[in-house]
């Protein structure tokens, strides 16, 4: 399929969800490979592009689906009960591509035009973007970069400075930053990636040496709220970076929990525990035990889900999300990733010496489970910043 025939499909009526049902089972036997080889194996990356799903938050006329939040969560979980990494890479790339909106159109078909494109984009303390005629001369490092191995583009979210090293201001007297995106070809790669848990996210760190990028590919950042320009888009672009970023990885969590109840339903029936003749099953404390991971993990999922959709409605109304609408995000958010983290220790506690075997399943969604929840989405003082909200106690809010 050509770049063109690509950008001409629209896709509004896509069930990105039912794609991700279909190739499912492919992401999901290829996970310990995906892990043992610290990216995603090459038949799921070829399934989520052929499945559109790399392309899903894109504007139609580039191919891409416009997908409500709401859906798009719907989808990074259903991926994450296969496996954890596929989840979190789709997730990170999914909203890099939103960057497809605020480039001029031309830009953005060459970065995302062609049938198997793909942004990738990590975090960084160390860069800095000299102002030059035309552009930037950028140098720096950026770690983190899930999904950058089988990207395409690569970004970063860098600080502009003046050709004296000055900060350069914004309108607001803040020193600006921009997010700026260039071809895998001009970074260098690292080999860093080696962590407890989603290890196939292959997160590795690419640095670039005095490298010049043209204005014209360069955005506001993500994590910035949608500007006036933004309002007028469809719903996901009124949301910004760190709210679609939240839904998305709290979803991953609840989506790898989800996956281990489904082990642990099967082993359950099956295994006969050590000094005792009737299986797991059959054990009062089990029963409550998975009834209430059930429970807990579809009620994450609905408050999330519920939550989402009232903020789109009254983005779509209104133009943008007011602060009680992003605090609600931010809660359903950090609530889902501690839940399920808790819901991971306790059947993995339950299925006893079966989980704690290098290379079970058990044992690594134990692992992506509590890398997950080692990201900033999932701090606990986020729920410190929304109870501050509910109290109306005055305060500067970040991650919302």
């Amino acid at each position: 399929m050509s770049a063109s025939s690509t950008a001409a499909m629209p896709q509004l009526e896509t069930d990105y969800v039912a794609r991700a049902r279909e190739i499912a089972p492919v992401i999901e036997a290829a996970a310990a490979r995906t892990e043992a080889g610290r990216e995603l194996a090459p038949e799921v990356v070829s399934a989520l592009h052929e499945a559109g799903l790399f392309r899903m938050m894109m504007p139609t006329w580039l191919g891409g689906g416009e997908t409500p939040p709401s859906v798009f969560a719907a989808v990074i979980e259903t991926i994450a009960r296969a496996d954890a990494s596929a989840a979190w890479c789709l997730c990170q790339m999914d909203v890099c591509s939103i960057s497809s909106v605020y480039l001029d159109r031309k830009v953005a078909e060459e970065v995302f035009g062609p049938e198997r494109s793909a942004l990738a984009w990590g975090s960084t303390t160390d860069a800095k973007a000299v102002s030059v005629p035309g552009g930037y001369r950028v140098s720096g490092s950026w770690e983190f970069g899930s999904g950058c191995h089988h990207a395409t583009w690569l970004g970063g979210h860098i600080p502009v400075v003046e050709e004296d090293g000055t900060p350069r201001l914004d309108a607001k007297g803040q020193p600006l930053d921009r997010s700026m995106l260039f071809p895998k070809s001009s970074a260098r790669m690292s080999d860093v990636w080696k962590v407890l848990g989603l290890r196939g996210t292959g997160s590795d760190k690419y640095t670039l040496e005095d490298e010049f990028i043209p204005e014209e590919r360069t955005i506001t950042s993500l994590f910035r709220w949608p500007d006036a320009p933004r309002l007028k888009l469809a719903a996901p672009y009124r949301f910004g970076g760190s709210s679609l970023y939240a839904s998305g990885f709290s979803m991953t969590s609840l989506g790898n929990a989800r996956g281990m109840l489904d082990l642990f339903l099967e082993v359950a029936r099956q295994k006969v525990p050590r000094f005792t003749t009737n299986p797991l099953a059959n054990n009062m404390v089990v029963q409550v035990a998975v009834a209430e991971a059930d429970a807990k993990l579809e009620s994450a999922r609905v408050y999330l889900l519920q939550t989402l959709r009232d903020s789109e409605a009254a983005a779509i109304c209104r133009g943008e999300l007011s602060m009680d609408e992003r605090m609600k995000i931010r809660a359903a958010t950090t609530y889902a990733i501690r839940l399920a983290t808790r819901v991971v220790e306790q059947l993995y506690e339950l299925a006893g010496s079966t989980a704690i075997f290098e290379g079970n399943p058990f044992e690594r969604r134990f692992r992506d489970a509590h890398t997950i929840s080692q990201h900033a989405q999932g701090r606990i003082s986020h729920l410190e910043t929304v109870g501050k909200h509910l109290l109306g106690i005055e305060q500067v809010p970040r991650f919302v």
